[in-house]
């Protein structure tokens, strides 16, 4: 990822008031348009058959059966019409390719670089972006990757001109990789062939533990700097000398925004839910392979979860085929908030509804797994007011398909962003054309 302390500063420069407090405002149409005759997935309340939907400057106004005229009214009679999904934890936008380096764009050199801005390195011409935005995902949340602290992350609209334009939320979180807590033995795996072996338990236990405290001391000291900041402000203090990186981490040492931590091993997340408990940081669990485990710790302590693994083999020959698959019925029973993300490359981010679809074969309920790719990401990350549910009040952002989106045969037919349809062209559609329509062979 290119360094951001720079760049993000460009584009601080460069942008208008809007931008300072991250809001999206996609150009919403004059006219008025009605929905009619789909079945309605409202997602925070019952499934209207038949149900109309009255959008008016870019806003959800009436939802039921709709007597108000409009400028525009659209018959989706046999369609079904959703909120546009909300892909979180994912790289699209910051990976077009994965072979070729010089289009991967999610990496900051160092351990702590709090100040970095995935955000500002999404290129908005990703080829990606129009074949996710196909299947119905309208929002994603590019993240940083690393060791460490990683950097921050925001909530991006999966339309738009530039970067600026597609701004929703910023930031959302910022993002700690925990410290793997496995410890391997010189006959385990991990060793490269011809490699020197692992270091020893003790040294492993020991570095693992250096790890933790440098981490926990990071954040001590930009909670002093946060405090000699608040004192100087308020109190007349002496001046602080200001430093990017604690600037960064103020709004997440004082608990006002979610420290996302990434940790799919057990021991990883119970030692990073200790961690949040003595610090009382607010934190959000990414990755959670093994969280099902601690159902009941992550739902006591009100830790929600992007769970990534619903397809991930099983982590030993113990586990059964199905766990992983199983794993967001279990959470979700023992109250434990999910949201489910792909996981995978960003090519992949496209199949967000069948990553749910999975869950829903294995004992999650149709509605919640409906939930976990639309109303619990944006709760999660605290954009529920605005997206995840066909409410009034909220943005017509929505989208109609010829049947049910976890069933993989169903296909997107209209998007709308804000009122205003979104073309579903892309990459895929415009190869299908060239080839459907290629000369035959010469005799």
């Amino acid at each position: 990822m290119r360094n951001l302390s720079t760049h993000s500063r460009w584009i601080h420069r460069a942008s208008v008031a809007l931008l300072a407090v991250g809001l999206w405002v996609s150009p919403a149409p004059a006219e008025s348009l009605l929905l009619k005759n789909a079945t309605v997935h409202v997602v925070s309340g019952p499934v209207l058959s038949p149900g109309d939907v009255l959008i008016e400057n870019g806003k959800i106004t009436q939802v039921g059966h709709v007597d108000a005229g409009a400028d525009k009214v659209l018959d989706l009679t046999g369609q079904h019409l959703y909120p546009g999904m909300i892909a979180l934890n994912t790289t699209l936008g910051l990976m077009e390719i994965e072979s070729v380096r010089a289009t991967m764009d999610f990496h900051e050199i160092g351990q702590f670089v709090p100040e970095v801005r995935s955000w500002v390195a999404v290129n908005p011409d990703s080829e990606l972006l129009g074949v996710t935005r196909a299947n119905g995902v309208t929002f994603f949340e590019p993240v940083p990757e690393g060791n460490g602290i990683a950097g921050q992350s925001g909530l991006m609209a999966i339309d738009g001109w530039t970067t600026e334009d597609m701004f929703v939320k910023k930031p959302v979180g910022l993002h700690v990789y925990w410290p793997e807590m496995e410890l391997r033995t010189t006959q385990g795996r991990g060793r490269r062939r011809g490699g020197p072996p692992p270091n020893s338990v003790d040294e492993q236990a020991k570095g693992r533990e250096r790890k933790i405290k440098d981490l926990s001391e990071y954040f001590a000291d930009a909670r002093a700097y946060a405090d000699a900041r608040a004192a100087a402000q308020t109190k007349g203090g002496p001046a602080v000398s200001l430093n990017p990186s604690w600037e960064a981490m103020i709004p997440y040492v004082a608990g006002k925004s979610p420290v996302v931590i990434h940790a799919g091993e057990l021991r990883q997340i119970k030692s990073a839910v200790k961690w949040a408990q003595t610090n009382h940081f607010n934190i959000i669990i990414a990755g959670g392979r093994d969280a099902w485990e601690v159902a009941g710790l992550l739902a006591t302590n009100h830790i929600p979860v992007i769970y990534d693994s619903v397809y991930a083999l099983p982590a030993s020959e113990i586990e059964p085929y199905d766990v992983h698959y199983k794993a967001p019925e279990v959470l979700r029973a023992a109250g434990v908030k999910v949201a489910i993300c792909e996981g995978g490359a960003a090519s992949l981010t496209k199949n967000l509804p069948y990553d749910a679809a999975q869950a829903a074969a294995y004992g999650l309920p149709e509605d919640e797994a409906l939930k976990t790719i639309t109303l619990y990401p944006a709760q999660i990350i605290g954009v529920d007011d605005r997206l995840g549910s066909i409410e009034p009040g909220k943005d017509a952002t929505v989208f109609a398909s010829s049947g049910d989106i976890l069933d993989i045969r169903a296909n997107v037919t209209h998007l709308w962003m804000t009122g205003h349809e979104v073309s579903l062209e892309s990459r895929h559609t415009r190869l299908y054309e060239k080839y459907k329509n290629r000369p035959p062979p010469r005799q």
